[in-house]
């Protein structure tokens, strides 16, 4: 069994809520919009996999390290994560066809800022949005996402609400 912590447009914030969450996980995964190189060093001291990409408001430090695209192997799960892709229903063109050439069980998205686990029965796979959990950004609530997966099944999923997005009253 991996416990994994699932976080997505940081937007170069990383505070000790966010990384209590991400202590005692397996694996740490980001969706994307991290913001600067440093906060893949943060994580890294944890001294567990951390697995991302970049999103569009990445620098060439951050998409040399990263790639646009993560397709692997968890647990018997196949994920692929990306940071601009859609929804169910509402896919990319580029992510329609990877999804439907890749043929994951996972999907993971971030950029929207909106936090949303949707089954697609159509493509039959997970869709995850961890939200936001940096500042920046329409969100209200900053969120992140963490779950087991153990012999190719996700379990014990749950969001976690960080508290308001700054400057918010």
């Amino acid at each position: 069994m991996k416990s994994i912590t699932l976080i997505s447009d940081t937007h170069s914030h990383l505070d000790d809520d966010i990384l209590s969450h991400c202590k005692g996980s397996d694996e740490i995964w980001h969706a994307g919009d991290l913001g600067n190189i440093k906060l893949i060093e943060t994580l890294e001291q944890f001294n567990v996999p951390v697995i991302g990409v970049y999103g569009n408001i990445d620098t060439a430090d951050v998409r040399h390290k990263w790639p646009e695209n993560q397709i692997f192997d968890c647990e018997g799960i196949k994920v692929l994560i990306t940071h601009i892709g859609g929804y169910p229903g509402k896919y990319t063109r580029r992510v329609e066809a990877l999804l439907k050439k890749e043929m994951p069980n996972l999907y993971i998205c971030g950029h929207s800022h909106i936090c949303k686990v949707v089954p697609d029965k159509q493509l039959d796979l997970l869709h995850m949005n961890p939200g936001a959990c940096g500042h920046h950004g329409f969100h209200q609530i900053r969120t992140i996402l963490k779950f087991d997966i153990a012999n190719a099944e996700i379990k014990n999923l749950r969001v976690v609400e960080l508290g308001l997005r700054g400057g918010l009253v």
